[in-house]
Parts: C-alpha cells; structure tokens; sequence
C-alpha cells in the first residue's frame, strides 16, 4: 500500500508549552488506482474507434466470352506510363509501329496530365467508352502511382487499369527520357 507521510518538523519549545506526540498521517492511495482502471475502462469502451478508409473499386461485369471483358474501344483509351523522376508520358490508342510511337507518344508531369485526362474525356462521347491504362516503369516511385490513382478519383475516371509496361513502351520511355533533360 502507498502511504504518504505528512509528520511535521520542528515543535515548539518554551515554557507552558505541552508537549504532543505527533502521529503521522497516512493515506492509502489504492482507491485512486481503481479509480484510475475505472476512468480507462470507461473511455476504451465509450470512444469511437476509427473506420477503416478504402478505395471503391468498380468492378467489371461479367460477360459470356472471357476475351471481351476487358476489350475498350480504341478512340477512348489514353495510356499513361509512369517514369522516373515524376516524369509522365501517354499516348493515345494503341502504339502499332515506331513511326506512330513517335506521333502519338507525348511527355507530361502532374500539373499538367489532370488537364489531359479531363480533355480525353470530354472527347469520348460515351462514358463507358473511357479507359485510362496505368503503366509504371521500374522507375517510376510508389508515391508517382498514389498521384495518378488520385488524379483518376479527381476526374472521375470510373473505368482505369493498372497495368504491366510492355518492352516496347519501357524502351520508349528510356529514350525519351534520355533526350530531354531531367526534370522539364
């Protein structure tokens, strides 16, 4: 048990002065400690404990045929690739040859790609018809892949994928970034 000892020092001396025996005080502390297991229990089972948050997902619907469930139109696909030192590259459609890499394939960063997304989608004359395909180079960074995913929830893209780079883009997006200079 605790005790807290409150015996005073010094008494005084003279004469007429009786003198008493001082007893200490004692006071027992442990009341105080079931208070204080009382007073946690009551806020652990009275506060509100936070809810997870997690992103919606779309999931697609099922269809007969296993190869048409992830088929998109190519007018209303745009294809954002992820590089290293936040640099973000796209391209509309599909990239078939070399020559039409080099017309289609166009460089960005995140200030300016929210305007891009917004613009290819303003252009798809059905909603259903947009597709953003997300790729991340080895390169690109965790917190590169965090920012589009938010540019996709800001847009309102309902229909994304993330997904896999092919050689071709990777090499693509190699050379790219070799022939500007970092961080333009």
């Amino acid at each position: 048990m605790a005790e807290l000892d409150t015996s005073g020092g010094g008494h005084k001396k003279g004469p007429g002065v009786k003198k008493s025996k001082k007893l200490s005080t004692r006071v027992d502390l442990t009341p105080m400690v079931d208070l204080g297991f009382l007073l946690i229990t009551f806020f652990i089972f009275t506060t509100t404990l936070s809810q997870p948050t997690a992103l919606h997902l779309n999931l697609p619907k099922d269809v007969d045929k296993p190869e048409d469930q992830n088929k998109a139109k190519q007018s209303g696909v745009i294809t954002i690739l992820l590089g290293k030192d936040h640099n973000v590259f796209y391209y509309e459609g599909l990239i078939e040859n070399n020559a039409d890499a080099q017309a289609k394939f166009k460089s960005s960063n995140f200030k300016e790609i929210r305007g891009v997304i917004a613009d290819k989608k303003h252009r798809v004359t059905k909603e259903e018809d947009f597709v953003v395909v997300i790729k991340p180079t080895d390169e690109s960074t965790y917190s590169d892949v965090v920012k589009i995913l938010d540019e996709m929830l800001i847009a309102n893209a309902k229909r994304y994928a993330l997904v896999d780079i092919s050689t071709t883009e990777d090499q693509l997006v190699k050379a790219t970034e070799a022939a500007s200079p970092a961080g333009k």
